[in-house]
């Protein structure tokens, strides 16, 4: 880490007409204490002026790198995620959403560190702080710690949060990093690392999350839930507590049949409870 021209870690940034919120995203990455990085924005065709705002901060500074790559056949973002694996120079992978930012400015300083001392460790992530389209805080969550619990409950609820982690890029490619699993590309990919070798994440809160009903999670609800169920089941010999994870998201999955009025009333209750306690 003597070398500042030293790409260790490579975050990367799928995007598509964000750019009212790119910036926000950009600048959190900025503030970062850990300067030895490089951000790879993949962008699948936008038509809104984001090009022009990653050129400004590329023309700046090399360690910005802007791809326009063409839709995907695949829905969701699992092939964007790949292609930005695939082209990254440093051998940790951090990923942060268009929308979102990083909270804690240590924050790759501290898993990189980690990461480094505890070689058996592929995968690190931490808390979120949620927060509505004003960026008003809504709530705080952290996720299980120590490793034990991590697959203890890797089942019944998506064990890190996507946007505070960071893993070994060599082992996601082992691994044939992201697969088409629409929603929960991240939760299949974190349950193979699993198998590689351990987890953890960081009682602190690395990232600001919004929730201004742009997710396709919440927007497809029934969807998501049903892939959900078919996730945990083809890793029920693998993980402890299949039953109680499916009887958990099974009862997710008829919320999802709900009205959508009575959903919005208690959405981000229960997004409290499961984040929390799950």
């Amino acid at each position: 880490m003597e070398k500042k021209d030293n790409i260790i870690v490579s975050i990367v940034m799928p995007t598509y007409n964000r750019a009212s919120t790119l910036v926000m995203a950009i600048e959190s990455v900025f503030k970062q204490t850990f300067q030895y990085w490089e951000l790879i924005i993949v962008d699948n065709e936008s038509t809104d002026n984001t090009i022009d705002i990653v050129k400004k901060y590329s023309e700046k500074d090399e360690r910005i790198q802007y791809y326009f790559v063409k839709k995907s056949g695949n829905k969701g973002i699992s092939d964007y995620l790949n292609y930005g694996i695939s082209i990254s120079n440093g051998q940790y992978i951090a990923r942060l959403d268009d929308d979102d930012e990083w909270y804690d400015p240590d924050k790759l300083t501290k898993q990189v560190n980690y990461l480094e001392q505890n070689k058996d460790y592929n995968l690190v992530g931490g808390g979120a702080v949620m927060v509505d389209g004003n960026r008003k805080e809504i709530f705080k969550f952290y996720k299980r710690s120590k490793d034990e619990e991590i697959r203890r409950h890797a089942l019944l609820a998506n064990p890190f949060w996507h946007n505070t982690v960071m893993f070994r890029k060599e082992v996601a490619l082992k691994l044939g990093g992201y697969r088409n699993y629409r929603f929960v590309e991240d939760w299949d990919l974190w349950l193979r690392f699993g198998e590689t070798g351990k987890l953890y994440n960081f009682k602190e809160y690395f990232s600001l999350y919004m929730n201004a009903g742009q997710n396709l999670s919440v927007s497809n609800q029934k969807l998501a839930a049903k892939t959900i169920l078919k996730l945990i089941n083809s890793y029920r010999n693998k993980y402890p507590n299949y039953e109680k994870a499916f009887i958990i998201n099974f009862l997710q999955y008829m919320f999802a049949l709900l009205p959508l009025f009575i959903k919005k009333r208690v959405q981000n209750f229960l997004f409290y409870i499961k984040r929390n306690y799950l």
